[in-house]
């Protein structure tokens, strides 16, 4: 599975890197929503939520909506801004439809949805909007009904409620990640122009390739879907609140975005997906199971293992051979005998490395 940017009809110079105050604050709230998805954040997540006052939590509780699971599109700006007022104007400036159709990108699927028309046109889609709101909530199905019902004036409150989200920790927090997403931003434009762009999406995140042959990005997700970007380009949001988060905005024909998370030196990298899958098959069999059991225990032989279980020595050979090419083995000679051992650390980071992808 992947996402697949089509960037053949994107001239060069319209591929950037920048920062965005609004979809930095789109991550906070996201972390805030979700702290267990950000294990490094838990201790910021927890202390800013004690500071919020409870009338804010309960509006923030009120539209997480639209950053809890699925981030709306309207907190990932085709275009940056120096801050966060500039972002917020440019909502003023969309139309009801065009605000709307970005506000309810809350669909759960694992696929892009294709194009749609706005909820406030045919009753259908209303109808559609609301159902996917309901199983968020009773509070999320009132905001999608206040949404539908009375466009211009959600965005008013909801503009009034990120405004207050900055005065209170926001803009702090948007001070002390700035230089470093700016830094980071920089950098990457220099690849992208020194370099080019395979060489800067692979600085951005080991998860992002560029097949250079078919002018494709593919972007290593556990999620389906194919980005078409035009000439209006691409641009690129590193977040300091994102890992292991890649989020990716279509856009539906205008500019997509793409936010990385910035480097986090103390985390292992997360597989890929192919090695991951290739390593849950690897065990999913019941004798090699049972072989990674003994082989949890200590080193054995091929013969040691063929005798526990009843098998003859080709046989535990194949078993052992599919362990090994997905990495879960070590083997080492003593003599004429050769000795298979778990590869126990490995073997402890695979649920790890599946709910990174999963995160992904």
């Amino acid at each position: 599975m992947s996402v697949v940017i089509d960037v053949s009809d994107v001239p060069p110079e319209r591929v950037s890197f920048a920062v965005s105050p609004l979809a930095e604050l789109g991550a906070a709230l996201h972390v805030l929503a979700e702290p267990s998805h950000h294990p490094g954040l838990l201790e910021w997540a927890t202390r800013t939520r004690d500071l919020l006052p409870p009338d804010l939590a309960d509006r923030l509780y009120e539209a997480d909506i639209l950053w809890r699971s699925t981030r709306s599109d309207l907190f990932l700006p085709g275009t940056a801004a120096a801050g966060l007022g500039e972002e917020l104007d440019a909502w003023d400036r969309l139309d009801d439809d065009a605000f709307v159709v970005a506000a309810v990108e809350i669909s759960c699927a694992t696929s892009f949805a294709h194009p749609r028309p706005s909820p406030l046109r045919r009753a259908e889609d209303r109808r559609r909007a609301r159902e996917l709101a309901a199983a968020r909530g009773l509070r999320q199905a009132a905001f999608a009904d206040r949404l539908l019902e009375d466009p211009h004036a959600v965005r008013t409150w909801l503009r009034r409620l990120l405004e207050e989200c900055e005065q209170l920790f926001f803009g702090e927090v948007w001070q002390q990640v700035r230089p470093r997403l700016a830094a980071d931003a920089r950098h990457k434009n220099e690849l992208l122009r020194h370099r080019g762009l395979g060489d800067a999406v692979a600085a951005a995140s080991p998860a992002i390739t560029l097949d250079a042959g078919r002018n494709h990005l593919v972007v290593d997700k556990l999620q389906d879907g194919r980005v078409k970007a035009s000439a209006s380009g691409l641009v690129f949001l590193p977040t300091a609140f994102g890992w292991p988060h890649l989020v990716i905005r279509d856009a539906h024909g205008d500019r997509p975005v793409l936010q990385y998370p910035v480097a986090v030196p103390e985390l292992p990298p997360v597989l890929s997906l192919a090695t991951v899958q290739q390593r849950l098959e690897a065990v999913a069999h019941p004798l090699r199971l049972r072989l990674c059991r003994t082989l949890a225990r200590g080193p054995h032989s091929t013969t040691e293992l063929a005798d526990a279980n009843g098998l003859t020595a080709p046989e535990v050979s194949r078993h052992l051979g599919v362990l090994k090419k997905a990495g879960l083995t070590r083997t080492r000679r003593q003599g004429r005998y050769v000795f298979h051992e778990l590869d126990i650390d490995l073997v402890g980071r695979l649920g790890a490395d599946l709910l990174g992808n999963a995160l992904r």
